[in-house]
């Protein structure tokens, strides 16, 4: 899923987030928002990883909601 998208939709994507990132805190998803730079910003703070690494955090991320967006559209027995 691309990050216009998950911006668009950042509410029904929190949840997932948060689960996925939870030391971060309420202000850090208000500042968040949906956008990529600001929540790779966030992950490299609050867990002391490189950008390099907080970038390919957020971008697991970001395919595993298409994965599973494909996945609910997907009839079942097929």
């Amino acid at each position: 899923m691309n990050w216009d998208q998950i911006e668009g939709k950042w509410k029904q994507f929190t949840g997932s987030a948060r689960e996925r990132w939870g030391k971060l805190t309420n202000d850090d998803w208000e500042t968040i928002a949906g956008k990529k730079d600001q929540l790779v910003g966030r992950i490299q703070e609050r867990y002391g990883v490189a950008r390099a690494e907080a970038e390919k955090q957020a971008d697991e991320w970001s395919r595993a909601l298409t994965d599973s967006g494909r996945e609910s559209h997907t009839p079942s027995g097929l």
